[in-house]
C-alpha cells in the first residue's frame, strides 16, 4: 500500500513546485497608480516596467490611448518595435520626437510626450509584446492620466538695469506668482542667477556657463539657500520672505545685502507648481522661468584710494605735535560700509637708517563701530588722538612727539563693503595702504659719560657691603635728568683654543652682562635680582651708588654702569633721547675671612690626631690578643 502511494505522493509534489515556480516567475507590467493629474502644456513622464519574464532581456513596448470622448477605442501612441504603430493623431508628433519612448534599461522605459494637450486626457496602456513559453501574468497595465488647465503665472515689478552697481550695495529682487486650481498643488520659488564661469571636466581649460540657485521657498514653505549661498544666508546677508500681493498673487523678495564681484551675471525667477501622486511622491507638473535683467558689479579696488597727508617728509622739534590725516577716496555714497583705519610706523630714531628696516607696528586704530585702541605703547592714549573729522577723513594726532616717534608711518585703511559694523569672522572686502609719510624729529645735542669706580677702603671679604660709584655727567641745551643702570657680569675664566695653525691660544670666556638694578631719571629705584640685599641712590647731581649688603662668593664679578639722558618738551614731560654711554668695568673679588681661614687647619689637625690614635690603638690591640694567644695554647 505504502509503495503504491509513494508515486502518487511524489506526482502531486511535483505539480505544486512547477504551479508556484510558474506563478512566481509569471509577467508582471506595472505603471504609478492613478489617477495622475498633470497640466497641459508640460511634460508628461509616464514610467513602465516589466518582470517575470522569459526571453530577451530588452523587452518591447507598446503604449496605447483610449480617450474618454472616444467610447473606448484604442489608439496607438508610440512602439520600440514598429515605427509605423502611432495613430493618425500621434503619427506628427512621435516623427518631430514631441513623443516618444525613453528607455531605462532592458524591461523599464517611460512614455514621454513633451508638451501636454487636452486631448491626450484619458487613460494609457503600457503593453508588452510577450516572449514567454506559455502565457501567463499580465501583460499590460493601465493608469488614467487627467489634463488640467494651465493657470501658473509669474512676473516681476522691476527689473535690473544694465547700469553698474557698486560693491557692497544691497539688491532686492521681487518675483510674483500663483495657482488657480481645482486640485491641492502647491508653489515652489527660485531666485537664481545664470553667468560666471566653471572648469568643465570634458576637457582641459575649457569653461562652461553656469547656472546657480541661490535661495528658495520650496513646495512645503520652507527656505532652502543653495549651495554656494549657505554661509551667506546663516550670516543673514540673503533672506527671502513671502508677502501677499495684489489680485491674490503671492509677492516674494529676495534681498542680498552686500553684492559681491561673483554676484554679477544674469538673474531669474522660475515658478514650479508641485502635486502628490497617489504614490505619495510629489511631482513637478508646471514650471515657468522669467528673466529679471543682468547684474553689473563695480569692483572696489577699481575706485578706493587712500591718502596721507603731509606727504614726503615732515622734520619736528622733539616736543612739538604731530599732526597726521588720512583720507579714503573712492568710496559709494549709497553703500553703507564699515571701515577700519590704522596708523601703521616702521622705524624710529635708533635705527640706523629711518625708514630703512625694522618691524612695522601699530600706532593707534579705529574699528567700523568708532572704537580707538593704541599698539604697544599705551602711554600714547593719553598723549594723542584719532579722530573722524569728517566722512572719510581721519585725523592722527600726538601732542608731544617724542624721537622714539620718527619713522615712516602709513595709513592702512579695511573696507567691508555693505556691512557698516561687521563682526569679527567676516573678512575685509579690501585693504589698501598710502604711501609713505617719513617723520624726523630734531633731538637736543647731548653729551654723556659714565665712569665705575670702587672706593678705597679695606680688602672685600665675604659678608661685608660692596659698594660701588657710577659717576654719570650729562651736557645738554635744555633740562635733561639721567637714568643710570648696574651691570655685572661673571670674571672670565681662561680657555684653551686653538688658532688656524694648530697652536694652543689662551682666550676668555665672555658672558653677557646681567642688569642688577635702575635708578631710573623720576627716582625711582628698581631692582631686578632677588639674591642679595641690595640698595642704590644718589649721592651727588653727577654721582650715583650701588651697595650690596651680606656679599656671598655669588656678588662677586665685572660690574659697570650705564647712562641714559632723558631730556624735557616744552610741555613738561619727559623722553628718552637716545643718548646713552657705557663706563669701565670694575672687578669686585671677595677675599675669605680670618674665621674661614682657621677653620681649614682645625679640621685638618683633628682629622690627623683621631687618625694617629685609632692606628695606637689598633696597633696594641692586635699585639695583645696574638701574645694572649700564645700563653693559653697547649705546651
Amino acid at each position: 500500500m505504502r509503495t503504491m502511494m509513494a508515486p502518487k505522493m511524489k506526482t502531486a509534489l511535483f505539480v505544486i513546485v512547477h504551479w508556484v515556480f510558474q506563478y512566481a516567475m509569471c509577467r508582471d507590467v506595472t505603471l504609478p497608480n492613478g489617477p495622475l493629474f498633470r497640466v497641459a502644456g508640460f511634460r508628461l513622464a509616464l514610467p513602465c516596467q516589466v518582470s517575470g519574464y522569459e526571453g530577451s532581456r530588452t523587452q518591447e513596448f507598446e503604449w496605447f490611448l483610449y480617450r474618454n470622448d472616444a467610447g473606448g477605442k484604442q489608439i496607438g501612441v508610440v512602439s520600440t518595435r514598429d515605427k509605423g504603430f502611432p495613430y493618425a493623431p500621434f503619427q506628427a508628433r512621435v516623427r518631430n520626437g514631441e513623443v516618444r519612448i525613453e528607455r531605462d534599461s532592458g524591461d523599464m522605459v517611460r512614455l514621454v510626450i513633451q508638451r501636454l494637450r487636452a486631448e491626450d486626457e484619458g487613460k494609457y496602456e503600457c503593453y508588452t509584446p510577450s516572449t514567454d513559453s506559455t502565457y501567463q501574468g499580465n501583460y499590460s497595465a493601465l493608469v488614467p492620466v487627467k489634463v488640467i488647465p494651465d493657470s501658473l503665472q509669474i512676473s516681476y515689478i522691476r527689473s535690473l538695469t544694465s547700469q553698474p552697481v557698486p560693491e557692497g550695495s544691497e539688491l532686492t529682487l521681487t518675483c510674483s506668482s500663483s495657482i488657480q486650481s481645482e486640485q491641492l498643488t502647491h508653489l515652489s520659488i527660485v531666485f537664481g542667477k545664470r553667468g560666471g564661469s566653471e572648469r568643465s571636466d570634458s576637457g582641459a581649460g575649457s569653461e562652461v556657463s553656469t547656472i546657480r540657485e541661490i535661495i528658495s521657498i520650496d513646495k512645503l514653505l520652507g527656505v532652502v539657500p543653495g549651495r554656494f549661498y549657505k554661509k551667506r544666508y546663516d550670516d543673514g546677508e540673503i533672506t527671502l520672505e513671502k508677502r501677499n500681493g495684489e489680485g491674490g498673487q503671492g509677492l516674494y523678495l529676495m534681498k542680498m545685502k552686500a553684492v559681491q564681484p561673483d554676484d554679477a551675471g544674469s538673474y531669474f525667477c522660475e515658478a514650479s507648481q508641485w502635486i502628490r501622486d497617489p504614490d505619495r511622491t510629489w511631482q513637478r507638473i508646471a514650471q515657468r522661468t522669467l528673466d529679471i535683467g543682468n547684474l553689473t558689479i563695480q569692483q572696489l579696488a577699481e575706485s578706493l584710494g587712500v591718502v596721507s597727508s603731509p606727504r614726503g617728509e615732515v622734520t619736528l622739534q622733539v616736543g612739538s605735535p604731530l599732526i597726521l590725516t588720512c583720507e579714503v577716496l573712492g568710496l559709494a555714497s549709497e553703500v553703507n560700509s564699515g571701515l577700519l583705519v590704522q596708523w601703521m610706523k616702521r622705524g624710529s630714531v635708533s635705527s640706523d637708517a629711518v625708514g630703512s628696516g625694522g618691524v612695522e607696528v601699530e600706532v593707534a586704530r579705529m574699528s567700523p563701530d568708532g572704537t580707538v585702541s593704541w599698539g604697544d605703547d599705551l602711554s600714547r592714549a593719553s598723549g594723542g588722538s584719532l579722530e573722524k573729522v569728517s566722512e572719510g577723513t581721519y585725523s592722527l594726532k600726538l601732542f608731544s612727539a617724542r624721537p622714539a616717534d620718527s619713522g615712516v608711518y602709513r595709513c592702512v585703511v579695511s573696507v567691508y563693503a555693505g556691512r557698516k559694523n561687521p563682526s569679527l569672522s567676516i573678512p575685509a572686502t579690501l585693504t589698501q595702504r598710502s604711501e609713505g609719510v617719513t617723520v624726523n624729529l630734531k633731538t637736543k645735542d647731548v653729551l654723556v659719560s659714565a665712569v665705575a669706580r670702587l672706593p678705597r677702603g679695606p680688602l672685600l671679604k665675604r659678608g661685608s657691603t660692596i659698594t660701588i660709584i657710577c659717576n654719570a655727567t650729562a651736557t645738554a641745551t635744555g633740562p635733561v635728568q639721567v637714568q643710570v643702570q648696574w651691570l655685572r657680569r661673571p670674571i672670565p675664566e681662561p680657555a684653551i683654543t686653538r688658532n688656524s695653525g694648530g697652536a694652543p691660544l689662551d682666550a676668555e670666556l665672555v658672558a653677557q652682562p646681567t642688569l642688577i638694578a635702575t635708578l631710573m631719571y623720576n627716582g625711582v629705584a628698581n631692582i631686578y635680582v632677588n639674591d642679595s640685599e641690595i640698595s642704590i641712590d644718589r649721592l651727588s647731581a653727577v654721582s650715583y651708588r650701588l651697595r650690596i649688603h651680606m656679599s656671598t662668593v655669588e656678588n662677586q664679578g665685572m660690574y659697570g654702569c650705564r647712562a641714559e639722558v632723558w631730556g624735557q618738551d616744552p610741555h613738561g614731560g619727559w623722553y628718552d633721547t637716545g643718548a646713552k654711554a657705557e663706563s669701565n668695568e670694575v672687578t669686585v673679588y671677595l677675599y675669605a675671612r680670618a674665621a674661614d681661614l682657621l677653620l681649614i687647619p682645625l679640621v685638618v689637625g683633628v682629622s690627623s690626631a683621631l687618625f694617629v690614635g685609632i692606628f695606637i690603638i689598633a696597633t696594641v690591640t692586635c699585639c695583645f690578643m696574638k701574645r694572649l694567644a700564645r700563653q693559653r695554647a697547649p705546651k
